[in-house]
Order: C-alpha cells, then sequence, then structure tokens
C-alpha cells in the first residue's frame, strides 16, 4: 500500500520513483479518522533498546535521537544485517506515546509494501510445488477473467504482475478511498473485489483500471495487481495467503508475533501510527486493507530480519531450507535486461524480481513501504553484504521527508563501518 509523497531532492526523486509511490494518494490518506494530539515537545525521546549484539553504539544513538526528535518522528526501529546474520537492533521513542510504552526491535507494526515480498516468496512456493508458473496466462488460474480492453488477446502473466508491467493499474482516487478500513470495519473480499475492480459489468470497473499499452511494456507501480497475484496464490493452493504464508514462511521463521491481519496480532504489542501535521502529531487509528497482499503484513524489525536473511541467503536461514536455491535467486534476480525491458526504463537506475527491486537510483535492492502512520525500508547493498530494516510509526510534512532517507542513510553507514572493523 502506498501513500503519495512529493520530494524536493533529486536523491528523493530517484527513490521514489524506483517505488512508484502515486503522488495522487497521500493527500487522501491524510482525511482518514484521527482523534488523539500530542504537541511536539524539545525533550529527548526515552529510549526503548533491547539488547544488542555489536557495543559502543551511543553515536549512532544520538545522531537518530537528535534527528527524530527535530522532526517530530514518535517512534523507530532498526536493524543491521552483515553478511546474512543480525548483528544490530534497536528501537527509540515510543509504540504509544500517550501511555509512554516504548518503540522496541519487538514491537509490531504495519509494513506497508514490504508486504509485497512476502507475496513474492509465496508466489516462488506455489512455483515450487508446481501450483503456478510465472509466465502462464493468469485466466488459467482465475475463476473470472482480466483482459485489458484495449488488448483482448494479449495475455497477462504472474511475472508481469510481480515486475509491475501487466498494464493494470490503480485508479486514484478510488483506490484510497474504497479500499481502506477502519475502527474494526471488515474489507470487502478479495476475490469478489477484484471481479468487480478487473472484469466488465463489474461495480468498480473502469477503463482507467488499464493502460492502454500491450502487458509488459511499460512498468506502471500496481498495488491492486499485487493484490490480485496474491489472490492467485490462494486460488491454486487452496488456502488464504495468511495460512500460507503460516505455513512456509513464519512458523519455519519462528515470527510468532507476524501476521496479515490485526486478528492475528497481539495488539498490545503493535504501535500507534502518527501523523506530522505543522508541529502536531495526530494519532490515526488503525486500518486493513481490501488488497491485503500489497501491504497487509504485520512485524517487528527483529522477526522481518529473520525473513530478509532468508531472502539475502537464497531461500536459507540457519540452515533451514525454505525455498529452493534457483527459486529464491529467481525472485531476485533482474529481470529486465537490454534486450527485455519495459520502455523508458534505465536498468542501470532501475531493475526488478519478483515483488522485488533496486532503489536509490540502482544502488540498493530490496523493498520499502510508505502508508498512514508507517515509513518502513529492508534494503540492501547489490552484494547483499549489508541489510538495513527501518520503521518509522509516523508521517511527516514534506518538508521533513528527508528525515527518512537520513536516518536510514546513517544506519547504513552505521552497517559499513561494522563491517569494515569485522573484515580487519
Amino acid at each position: 500500500m502506498k501513500r503519495a509523497i512529493v520530494f524536493q531532492s533529486l536523491t528523493l526523486f530517484i527513490f521514489m520513483s524506483s517505488c512508484n509511490i502515486n503522488t495522487k494518494n497521500f493527500k487522501n490518506a491524510k482525511e482518514n479518522t484521527a482523534y488523539s494530539q500530542t504537541k511536539i515537545g524539545s525533550a529527548q525521546f526515552e529510549n526503548g533498546t533491547d539488547r544488542i549484539l555489536i557495543k559502543n553504539n551511543s553515536a549512532i544513538d544520538s545522531i537518530i535521537e537528535r534527528k527524530m526528535n527535530s522532526a517530530g518522528i514518535v517512534g523507530i526501529g532498526a536493524a543491521v544485517i552483515i553478511d546474512k546474520k543480525l548483528v544490530w537492533q534497536n528501537g527509540y521513542g515510543y509504540a504509544d506515546k500517550e501511555k509512554r510504552i516504548p518503540f522496541s526491535s519487538s514491537t509490531i507494526m504495519n509494513i506497508a509494501s514490504i508486504s509485497k515480498t512476502f507475496t513474492g516468496f509465496c508466489i516462488m512456493k506455489a512455483v515450487e510445488q508446481g501450483k503456478v508458473s510465472l509466465d502462464e496466462d493468469i485466466n488459467n488460474y482465475l475463476p473470472f477473467k482480466v483482459t485489458n480492453p484495449n488488448f483482448h488477446d494479449e495475455k497477462i502473466t504472474l511475472r508481469q504482475l510481480a515486475t509491475h508491467t501487466s498494464g493494470l493499474v490503480d485508479r486514484y482516487p478510488f483506490y484510497t478511498d474504497s479500499t481502506y478500513f477502519y475502527d474494526g470495519r471488515k474489507p470487502e473480499d478479495l476475490g469478489v473485489f477484484l471481479k468487480n475492480y478487473y472484469v466488465k459489468g463489474g461495480k468498480y470497473y473502469s477503463k482507467d483500471n488499464f493502460l492502454n499499452v500491450r502487458p509488459g511494456k511499460i512498468r506502471d507501480y500496481s498495488n491492486i495487481a499485487a493484490g490480485l497475484a496474491g489472490y492467485i496464490v490462494e486460488i491454486r493452493t487452496g488456502k488464504k495467503l495468511n495460512e500460507y504464508s503460516k505455513q512456509f514462511i513464519f512458523n519455519p521463521l519462528k515470527m510468532k508475533n507476524s501476521g496479515w491481519f490485526l486478528s492475528e496480532i497481539d495488539i498490545n504489542k503493535h504501535s500507534k501510527p502518527y501523523e506530522k501535521k505543522d508541529d502536531i502529531v495526530v494519532h490515526i487509528k488503525l486500518s486493513e486493507g481490501t488488497t491485503y497482499p500489497d501491504g497487509g503484513v504485520r512485524t517487528s524489525v527483529n522477526e522481518l530480519s529473520r525473513f530478509f536473511i532468508t531472502l539475502l541467503n537464497d531461500g536459507e536461514y540457519k540452515g533451514k531450507k525454505l525455498l529452493k536455491k534457483e527459486l529464491a535467486e529467481e525472485m531476485l534476480k533482474f529481470q529486465y535486461t537490454e534486450t527485455n525491458k519495459p520502455d523508458s526504463i534505465n536498468i542501470k537506475k532501475m531493475n526488478s524480481g519478483i515483488f522485488w527491486a533496486t532503489k536509490m537510483g540502482g544502488t540498493r535492492i530490496g523493498h520499502n513501504g510508505s502508508d498512514a502512520g508507517v515509513r518502513t525500508f529492508m534494503l540492501s547493498d547489490l552484494d547483499r553484504k549489508i541489510g538495513v530494516i527501518v520503521f518509522f510509526n509516523t508521517s511527516l510534512d514534506e518538508k521533513d521527508e528527508n528525515v527518512f532517507f537520513d536516518i536510514y542513510e546513517e544506519l547504513y553507514k552505521y552497517a559499513k563501518g561494522m563491517e569494515f572493523k569485522s573484515n580487519k
């Protein structure tokens, strides 16, 4: 799930272009219900920390606390992975500012579009089981037919859905206005929604749900298409995505505090989401989404680190093989080449795996997430030597957006320093 953010610097523009966060989206997120307000003060946030594996970290703590306080970020969780091992984790500020509950590396938060990497893993697991093929026509799997009305005879594949080249797009403001549910209201059934959105005659159908280009020609980031990919996994495996993920990801990795829905999570361990408006921090109500495969996972930086290590380590975690090596490699492999890429894509700055992509102008790989009250990073260097995970439980004004990236970069530099020392 994405919320739009307009950036002032070229660096941020490049990053967000690679994520395709739609600038039509964020304004609508801000109109959703909010209730408690807290004035930003000058006092330092209290530091809620876990036991960490690398000592002498006071310098990075000071940098993060100073930047988060100046910007008005309520809580942060972070983890550093070096050579496929978790070497550092910490929490800063509050998961619940009103109750003064510290944000720790075990605090649960919605990770927004990083969730797509879980959907991608589930796709590859279904490939391993012979349930799906990346290059089969998706209509051979679906109980209803999905075709681009501009190109009726062109097939759409899971590979295209997972690399955002299917020609299926999010329609705004419909996506943000109609797929988020608050106050405990349950989202519409995923399959019913998708049929109504993609099939002519459905109540959400529009030609604007499709690009006027052939599948494979243009990269256009689509959350709803990611929802369709997750739905295909459900249809073909006979299990809901949360059940399938629990069997093949959460249980093997002992991610006991992770899940797709609020009903699966201990709400007392879940961070509140916040939004900064001018100098006021506004608490935003928790929500769930109809197209949950695009952004529904809730987890902690501690537990997410296990999944990230699994991806970076060819499908294996501490000797436990979760996915065949060749399929894990396919998931992370760059899908675009000079002779086979979407139009207008410079593969030196933008490339894609299966719900996995280059970021920061092609210098990092992984995924990030953005939603109301949520900003998340799960990125590695291209050699998969250094991985950094960062959760922020606060949306910021446009003028402060660079702080997210500043803090991420400070953590990356800190990780680089740790790697250098470990190699001496």
